[in-house]
């Protein structure tokens, strides 16, 4: 009997592991022994995101997407500067301080920017409401003044109107995003 080779990968192994130690310990509730091979199987491709063994297997045989524009490639760790901006936030996703650097003040316009609806017309009351809710220090009026600067935000000029502006983040700020949300994900 031919052995089918089934690649495995995962994006981020903290998340798979986490996801199979929860898994293994509500089975050693209900089951003390050792799961077996094909129990096993399933446990790991549920932890990686799939509904069972055989989700994966099906998905090793389907031919890749192109990846999409949201998807950054695959990075070892944060820059200096993501790590940075991320510890200017809390458990809950609100920022905490201005930071000093510049680098790190863009990325944190863009978690904040991650909280307006492209669809909609803001007046600057909504903004500062958005704003004041999503920082802790208390300054909704740099802010607001900063994700104009940045071009995340565009008012018109008498200030009755403001856009969330489509914009691309660049791979480090993708990446930045990932980890604010799942550490967002996990404070809740």
């Amino acid at each position: 009997m031919t052995r089918e080779a089934i690649p495995f990968a995962v994006p981020d192994v903290g998340t798979f592991a986490r996801a199979l130690g929860r898994a293994l310990d509500a089975r050693h509730g209900t089951k003390p022994e050792p799961p077996g091979h094909v129990e096993l199987l399933n446990l790991l491709a549920r932890a990686a995101g799939h509904r069972s063994y055989q989700g994966l297997r099906a998905a090793a045989r389907m031919p890749r997407a192109a990846p999409s524009a949201d998807e950054a490639p695959a990075a070892p760790a944060l820059t200096p500067a993501a790590r940075k901006a991320l510890t200017q936030f809390d458990a809950n996703g609100r920022l905490v301080r201005w930071p000093h650097k510049y680098s790190v003040q863009r990325l944190a316009m863009w978690i904040l920017w991650t909280h307006f609806d492209a669809k909609r017309v803001y007046t600057e009351r909504e903004v500062n409401e958005i704003i004041k809710l999503w920082n802790t220090w208390g300054d909704h009026v740099t802010l607001r003044r900063e994700l104009i600067n940045h071009r995340l935000l565009t008012r018109k000029s008498d200030c009755s109107e403001y856009r969330k502006l489509p914009a691309r983040p660049d791979d480090e700020t993708r990446w930045l995003l990932r980890a604010w949300r799942e550490r967002s994900r996990l404070a809740a």
